[in-house]
């Protein structure tokens, strides 16, 4: 499977995303804001960082880079797509997730582990994690903070599009570990086709087990899975 990792001035995951996937076995690449044509990937990710400086807002000006029309129609053809950190963000701006991400409750910039709870695991994001099994995988934004209005809420939980909540090291979804002020303390969430998808922690930096932890391997390794089911149909 091939991955193409798309790239904006200040991004700094990038190559973080394009070596998760390669020690996976599976082939990436990096795709600059400025082309048009995002080639033939099998799925796409949309790394963190702060592109173009997180001027405006995070992800205002990226969501109207050239790259990201390509994205979209992409992603309107059924293709994979995942947005991290920052990537969430872009997604969010450009209308491929609802939602908004803001500042931190305590406007506070957060660079730290925490345990992500999987509510739904039928998802081509999610499948790989075991029922009940916790993610440990760290964080690092100022604007993580994931709100919606309440219908936008409501059709998130009747859809089961919330895919990551924080929660502590016994899996209860507590105020205390919710880091940023996120509402129902979301971590991350899908579209109603749950092709496309965005969370706030980073995977990519959970990848190896000499990074602390490896739990991060189990989001990629899901959409590999996803992709070889599609691929066998």
């Amino acid at each position: 499977m091939h991955f193409a990792v798309l790239q904006f001035p200040a991004s700094n995951c990038d190559q973080d995303c394009v070596h998760a996937v390669r020690t996976l076995g599976h082939s990436s690449g990096l795709v600059w804001h400025k082309d048009a044509s995002i080639g033939a990937p099998d799925a796409v990710i949309v790394p963190g960082g702060f592109s173009y400086g997180d001027y405006l807002r995070c992800g205002a000006i990226a969501r109207f880079s050239p790259v990201m029309q390509a994205v979209k129609q992409f992603a309107d053809n059924g293709g994979l797509v995942l947005g991290i950190c920052n990537g969430f963000q872009i997604l969010c701006e450009a209308g491929l997730l609802p939602g908004a991400l803001i500042r931190n409750r305590d406007l506070r910039f957060h660079c730290e582990q925490v345990f992500l709870k999987t509510t739904n695991g039928s998802t081509p994001f999610t499948s790989a994690t075991a029922e009940g099994k916790l993610l440990r995988i760290p964080i690092a934004h100022g604007e993580g903070c994931y709100f919606a209005d309440d219908s936008t809420l409501g059709r998130l939980q009747a859809n089961r599009q919330i895919l990551w909540q924080y929660c502590d090291a016994t899996g209860a979804t507590t105020d205390a570990s919710n880091p940023n002020g996120s509402v129902h303390n979301i971590a991350g969430i899908a579209n109603e086709r749950f092709n496309v998808a965005g969370l706030m922690p980073h995977p990519d930096r959970a990848s190896e087990d000499i990074l602390g932890s490896a739990d991060g391997r189990l989001v990629f390794e899901s959409m590999i899975a996803a992709l070889g089911k599609r691929a066998a149909a």
